[in-house]
């Protein structure tokens, strides 16, 4: 994750007949209603730059009427911006696309997932997910087979010829993004996908999301009015407050830690930060790390001249294997002779899930991925900071 594939800048879009009498008014710093007031236009988003790196979940958050929903439809042009510029890859600029070009832009390029399911009720679910390759003008045979394939990857397999009015809500919404996984985008579009769910299917769908996007690493621009959905699902968070303005965009920890105004303060006051903040993001790199297969004395000279006591010890490939203390070196002729197993931080999704393990660990707890590489360690004292704050 890193290169873009969205670059916005500098867009607004004006409601109204009249949108240039707004501009000055925007300049001069004018509320929402007052400009309304004034030229009878309403101003939907003022002045949005950002970018979206290829592979991330990137989440568009505010309150209602903060304007979420018109900036997502201006990205793939379902609305047309007022001003400003649109472009994809760093090279296909769409903001004043003509109709034809779009067309194919929005096939290649986008996959929407909305609230309202929009599923066909007397189609199959095979025939709904089928849809969208259909329009495309994909051969049967082809169209079932990536149908199918993208139906078991949300877990509906066996659910094929079934018609949607038997399948429960949740179901639904998995058709819904299943149909969207189908065609393939190079960017999902998620308008509050889950916003009509009940609770524990909201929190299901929301953790079937994270495992497609482990597997797939597709874009998602992800639409929500709930924080903690927000920190959940999203790489980076942005929000815009009731003017349409950006407020912040940053990772979700940073937002928690470090809002940026009162505004931003009023959305994360009320959240446990240890049950949302996810290991991983609090993971720090050592100075120094021990080869397994290091000379034991070699490793105790590193230690004394950076005053440590001990070290995490990591494989060739960066797998981690355990700790070493400066004692048991001093007793081996190698590193992989002086290994103490602490058992790392693992599949724990948020903090508050480890606090067993670093209220028993008399060392800073490594942090390790699902296939066991080193990421870094926590310090029990930052946990209790966060708990604290």
């Amino acid at each position: 994750m890193g290169e873009s594939i969205l670059h916005v800048s500098e867009l607004y879009k004006i409601f109204g007949k009249k949108p240039e009498k707004t501009y000055p008014l925007i300049k001069e710093g004018l509320s929402r209603q007052e400009i309304k007031e004034k030229t009878k236009q309403v101003v939907g988003l003022r002045n949005i730059n950002f970018d979206v790196k290829k592979g991330e979940i990137f989440v568009i958050m505010g309150l209602s009427g903060s304007g979420k929903s018109t900036l997502l439809r201006c990205i793939n042009r379902l609305i047309k911006p007022t001003s400003g510029k649109i472009i994809l890859n760093n090279n296909i600029e769409i903001s004043n696309m003509d109709e034809k070009k779009l067309l194919d832009i929005r096939r290649e390029y986008f996959g929407m997932v909305f609230q309202k399911f929009g599923l066909l009720p007397t189609r199959t679910v095979l025939e709904n997910v089928s849809l969208g390759l259909e329009i495309q003008g994909m051969g049967l045979e082809e169209r079932i087979n990536m149908s199918e394939k993208a139906i078991s990857l949300v877990g509906l397999k066996g659910w094929e010829k079934s018609k949607i009015s038997e399948l429960s809500g949740g179901m639904q919404q998995r058709v819904g993004l299943s149909r969207a996984l189908a065609i393939d985008p190079k960017i999902l579009l998620m308008d509050e996908p889950f916003s009509a769910l009940d609770p524990l299917i909201r929190l299901e769908m929301q953790e079937l999301l994270l495992k497609i996007q482990k597997k797939m690493k597709k874009t998602i621009i992800f639409i929500t009015h709930d924080l903690n959905e927000a920190v959940k699902l999203g790489d980076r968070i942005m929000i815009l407050n009731e003017q349409g303005s950006i407020v912040q965009l940053s990772r979700p920890e940073d937002i928690l830690l470090n809002p940026k105004n009162e505004f931003v303060e009023s959305f994360v006051k009320d959240i446990d930060k240890t049950t949302v903040i996810r290991a991983e993001s609090l993971a720090k790199k050592p100075e120094f790390t021990l080869n397994s297969q290091m000379d034991a004395k070699n490793a105790v000279k590193i230690l004394n001249d950076l005053e440590y006591d001990f070290a995490y010890v990591l494989d060739e490939s960066g797998k981690y294997l355990g700790i070493s203390t400066k004692d048991g070196l001093e007793k081996s002729d190698l590193v992989c002779n002086a290994i103490h197993k602490i058992k790392p931080l693992k599949d724990i999704k948020t903090i508050n899930q480890g606090l067993p393990q670093f209220i028993s660990s008399e060392y800073p707890l490594p942090v390790v991925d699902e296939e066991n590489m080193f990421l870094g360690y926590i310090k029990f004292k930052e946990v209790i900071d966060l708990v604290k704050n």
